[in-house]
Formats: C-alpha cells, sequence, structure tokens
C-alpha cells in the first residue's frame, strides 16, 4: 500500500512537506505542491481517513440526513442530495447519507460518535425533532428549509412566499381571472412541511389583493392517483384559464392530463410550475416554472458548513438564515386567457 512516506520519495521532498502540500496547514510554494500532487496521482495515493482524522481532529466527513417519504416525488429530493454531495466533494469531503426513520436518534449517534465533522438536514419540518439534538452537538449544522425556530443554525431555502405571489402575479397580469393551484400531498403538511402552505397562503392572499379567484386542492405524489386528480380539478372548475403546480407529481403527469383532455398549452390553458430547470429537463416538462433551485440552496449550506467546521465563520458566530429568490423560467406555457 502506497504511504505518504513513498509520496514523499517519489516528490523529493521530506515526509513533513508532502503531508503539509496535502493537507494544506502550511504554506507550500507552487513547484513544491505541483511535484507532491504530480507523486500522489503517479502512485495512486490514498489519504488514510483514520489516520486523517487523528491528525487532524478531523473526519473530513458531512452527515446529511434526508428523507424518502412515500408521499413525495423521489426524483426531486435526488436533486438537493446531489447538491449537497457535489459541493462537498470539491471542497475535499465525503458525504454519509442517512436515511433512518428515527432522524432524532440517528442524528445522535453520528455526532455523539464523532463520525462526521458536521451536518446537513434536508426534509426540514415546521417543528423538527432533529433540531434539539443538532443545537446540542458539537459539530455545527446547516439546514436547507426553514424551521419554525432558525436558532442556532444556519438555514437555506427558497422564498417560497414571493414564489406563490410571483406565481400569481405573472398570469394575473396576462388578464387571468380564475386560477387552479395544485399543491403536495395534504400528507406532507400534517407533517410539518411548511414550504407547501407557505407558498399557497401567499398565493391566496395575494390573490385576493389582486381581486382575482383561485381555487387551491392537494395531489398526490404518485400515478395513476395524480393525473386523476388533476382531472377531476379542472372539472369541477371548467372556468379556470391558469393553473398553478406546486407538485413535482403533478407536473410530471400534467402533459398526459392535457393530451387525453385535448386540451392546448396556453391556448385553453395557462401554466406555472415551481420545480428546477433540471427537473424539467428530465421529465420533458414545456412549462413556465419557478426555479426552486436544488443544487444551488444545497451548495450554499455546505459552503456555510464548511466554513464554520475550518474556523473561518467561527463555530459560535451569528447564524444566518438566507432566501433564493424564485426567479420564473419563461418556457411559453402562459398567454391571455382566450376570449369567451
Amino acid at each position: 500500500m502506497v504511504t505518504i512516506g513513498d509520496v514523499a520519495r517519489e516528490a523529493g521532498v521530506s515526509r513533513s512537506t508532502a503531508s503539509y502540500a496535502l493537507s494544506g496547514k502550511r504554506s507550500i510554494s507552487d513547484d513544491v505542491r505541483r511535484r507532491v500532487e504530480d507523486a500522489v496521482r503517479d502512485l495512486g495515493y490514498t489519504p488514510n481517513a483514520g489516520a486523517r482524522a487523528l491528525a487532524t481532529a478531523r473526519t473530513r466527513t458531512i452527515g446529511l440526513l434526508a428523507q424518502f417519504y412515500e408521499d413525495e416525488f423521489a426524483p426531486a429530493m435526488l436533486q438537493y442530495i446531489l447538491g449537497v454531495s457535489d459541493t462537498a466533494r470539491e471542497l475535499g469531503y465525503d458525504i454519509l447519507l442517512v436515511t433512518e426513520s428515527d432522524g432524532a436518534s440517528a442524528l445522535r449517534r453520528l455526532t455523539s460518535t464523532r463520525m462526521v465533522d458536521g451536518i446537513v438536514l434536508l426534509n426540514v419540518a415546521e417543528h423538527d425533532e432533529r433540531l434539539a439534538v443538532l443545537r446540542s452537538a458539537a459539530q455545527p449544522g446547516a439546514l436547507v428549509g426553514r424551521p419554525a425556530d432558525c436558532s442556532g443554525v444556519d438555514v437555506f431555502d427558497l422564498d417560497f412566499e414571493q414564489a406563490g405571489r410571483r406565481m400569481v402575479d405573472h398570469l394575473c397580469d396576462l388578464g387571468h381571472r380564475e386560477l387552479l393551484l395544485v399543491s403536495q400531498p395534504e400528507h406532507v403538511v400534517e407533517r410539518g412541511g411548511a414550504y407547501v402552505w407557505r407558498l399557497r397562503d401567499a398565493a391566496i392572499e395575494q390573490a385576493r389583493i389582486r381581486g382575482i379567484r383561485l381555487d387551491t386542492a392537494f395531489a398526490p405524489a404518485r400515478q395513476p392517483e395524480v393525473g386523476r386528480a388533476i382531472g377531476e380539478l379542472l372539472d369541477a372548475h371548467p372556468d379556470a384559464t391558469g393553473l398553478l403546480v406546486n407538485n413535482e407529481a403533478a407536473a410530471a403527469a400534467l402533459p398526459t392530463v392535457v393530451h387525453e383532455r385535448g386540451l392546448s398549452v396556453p391556448r385553453d390553458l395557462s401554466v406555472v410550475g415551481r420545480y428546477s430547470d433540471e427537473f424539467a429537463r428530465t421529465f420533458s416538462l414545456p412549462y413556465s416554472a419557478v426555479e426552486s433551485a436544488p443544487d444551488r440552496l444545497g451548495e450554499m449550506a455546505v459552503r456555510a458548513l464548511v466554513r464554520r467546521i475550518e474556523g473561518q465563520t467561527g463555530h459560535d458566530g451569528p447564524n444566518v438564515v438566507s432566501y433564493v429568490s424564485p426567479d420564473l423560467v419563461d418556457r411559453g406555457s402562459t398567454a391571455a386567457p382566450r376570449r369567451p
């Protein structure tokens, strides 16, 4: 097995210099650093994680706690996970993904045994039972998703209230006066998915301010149930000319529903969704949408967490709550409503 001593001999430097070049703990000339990096590549050297942890008091590992719920659309969750893992890899950290249903217990085990240097939480509930454990841990934490109490952690989320207002304003400005909003399954709200009602309530209030009608409904996250739910909603509101979609499974099912009903978008129905550009490409969705930015949110959370781990921010420094402003990507699925 290749050791740091082998790397040092290959690069023509001392063992300590090779170690410093790899860890970045001391200033090393560019020439020496390149020689060490070349030796690492040529020899196929991989630092021993255990030895590295003992030497630096760090594991270079971030714990990522996520859940794949049956009532949420799994491909959407994967985008958040990729945003976290890609950024961690770029910064030289590994990811330990934990999907246990008992998140508080899993988090307690990770932090008490020092298996990770920091924690990123996904699927954040409004009153999340994991937060008490995280706040008492020695390691810092970052959240993708806003809880009711943001103290003691760094929080990153889409501005869902502004997203709801933006979706309503976009169609109202085109002349639409009766809209429908399809939300995530009701179970998501019941277990604390505040992002659902944050967007919904803001959209309802904005419709009231603008003097237009907005009817809302929950929809399942699986086919064929979600397709049937959309069809039933359209049947119940035949005068609606605009559809807002805050449910990725509903967005993915919508092209089939539209085709089966003989509708044309945007001639018969204008559509605005809330999902990422990558999600739209994956499912070939032709609908304008507010960008949900899962990759950007994951990146923001990891970068903030690593700054705390490495002392750039300070473990006890002021925590941040940061929102991504919603951008509406126009894919040509909205237009002025047809006159009766």
